[in-house]
């Protein structure tokens, strides 16, 4: 009776393991859309431009549906105090830095999500939850996650934010470059209400040209370096300044997309591993036949 149940439990635990190992193959291998379009679309953000309203962060909670405050509560630029980044809550955010040219007029940056054109969060996400469109738009399938986090790990900007106070169903959250809006016709919701026309939107093509012949017509209002054009490999989101982009708390950043060689690492381990459920199942097996063999011993 015994090595009866002994033979059924073996062949249960491997019939286990193997279906588990198969189905995480399948998934792991499941590749995610990673489009870069030459018609990409993209923002110019022009800081010397940006007078730090943060219309752009009522529009982009209002767009998501997101809990927010009423639109002129947005005035209050006592949270310029402390630099911001974009998290669960919120996502973009304007900080508010010294301007050496002009001391009575301080330099205001959005932050958000760059939509990399070789992103990172693509390239680590194990179950393809992260995707990169044609019109140059980063997007994340909740379905998909299984919360494993490596995008926050990957990402060269810390972007992606979890969602740790909901314990039930936590997401990622991040900029979306507002795609539901996008994909009909619709500008960006930051793009839409900014009043001075701080952001310009457009194929990431056009907004290079444009970014370099405001380079060109004033080489004393800005530093000749577009970021995002050349940084990890190229970014939708471009940005002019009037100095040094160190300053203003941007990354270091080399032109080598950041994905690089960790990709075909990660993917080859991750592709074919054995899940951590059959793995147990198997060890459990094992302790078993072991304590078995030393009761028939004794």
């Amino acid at each position: 009776m015994a090595k009866q149940n002994r033979r059924d439990f073996i062949k249960t635990t491997a019939v286990l393991g193997t279906a588990l190992t198969t189905f995480s193959t399948k998934s792991a291998k499941a590749g995610p859309k990673n489009i870069l379009s030459e018609d990409r679309n993209g923002v110019l953000v022009d800081t010397t431009v940006c007078i730090g309203c943060r219309n752009c962060e009522f529009a982009c909670k209002t767009a998501h549906k997101m809990p927010t405050q009423s639109q002129d509560k947005y005035t209050d630029r006592s949270v310029f105090k402390n630099m911001r980044r974009p998290d669960e809550t919120a996502l973009t955010v304007v900080n508010e830095y010294a301007n050496p040219q002009n001391s009575e007029i301080p330099t205001d940056v959005k932050v958000q999500c760059m939509h990399c054109d070789h992103p990172a969060c693509v390239s680590a996400c194990i179950v393809g939850a992260f995707s990169k469109n044609s019109n140059g738009a980063v997007t994340w399938d909740t379905n998909k996650c299984i919360g494993c986090r490596y995008c926050m790990v990957a990402c060269p900007f810390q972007v992606p934010a979890f969602q740790f106070d909901k314990a039930l169903n936590p997401q990622i959250k991040k900029c979306d470059f507002c795609f539901e809006r996008t994909k009909v016709g619709k500008l960006p919701a930051c793009v839409e209400i900014c009043p001075v026309e701080a952001l310009t939107y457009g194929t990431r093509s056009d907004l290079i040209k444009i970014a370099r012949e405001r380079i060109r017509r004033n080489p004393d209002k800005y530093v000749n370096h577009i970021f995002g054009e050349y940084e990890v490999g190229g970014t939708s989101w471009l940005y002019l300044a009037n100095q040094n982009f160190s300053n203003l708390q941007f990354p270091k950043l080399g032109d080598k997309p950041a994905p690089g060689v960790s990709e075909s690492i990660q993917h080859g381990i991750f592709a074919y591993f054995v899940p951590p459920v059959s793995l147990y199942a198997i060890l459990g097996g094992l302790m078993w036949i072991t304590k078995r063999k030393n009761e028939s011993e004794e």
